[in-house]
């Protein structure tokens, strides 16, 4: 059985790309946290090349950015290549079968701050003051 979970965040923007026969795919990488310091108390994280095919890769293309949290079902994959200096190198990528966005829909990447994290869209609730109180008599439930 080749099966591989991971919850993480995008190290960078997805690239995309079509194979010489027209299929779709996406790459990104995916830095996964340990839950556990290191002997220097420094919290260590894991690095996944990820990648999509076909639709699945068309969505993460469009929606995916540096900074997401992904949470991915897939298997892991051994590819063999040989790098400029003709040497012969091995990688292991995760195949992704599924890419569940965990980025809220309201949050979106602050291009102006560059890498320091996000600023809502849009407010994600009506202000307190705004709630109107609800009769539990009133309740279909």
């Amino acid at each position: 059985m080749n099966k591989i979970i991971l919850i993480g965040n995008l190290t960078r923007d997805p690239e995309s790309n079509t194979t010489s026969s027209g299929v779709n795919f996406t790459r990104f990488n995916v830095a996964v946290n340990r839950p556990f310091a290191n002997s220097s108390g420094e919290r260590v994280a894991d690095y996944f090349d990820v990648i999509c095919w076909r639709q699945l890769a068309d969505r993460c293309a469009k929606y995916l950015y540096k900074g997401s949290k992904v949470g991915i079902n897939g298997s892991v994959q051994r590819r063999q290549y040989e790098d400029r200096d003709g040497i012969k190198r091995t990688s292991f990528d995760v195949v992704a079968d599924e890419v569940e966005f965990l980025t809220p829909k309201t949050m979106s990447p602050n291009r102006d701050a560059g890498s320091q994290g996000y600023v809502p869209d849009e407010p994600s609730a009506p202000p307190i003051s705004d709630m109107q109180p609800v009769d539990n008599d009133d309740l279909p439930f």
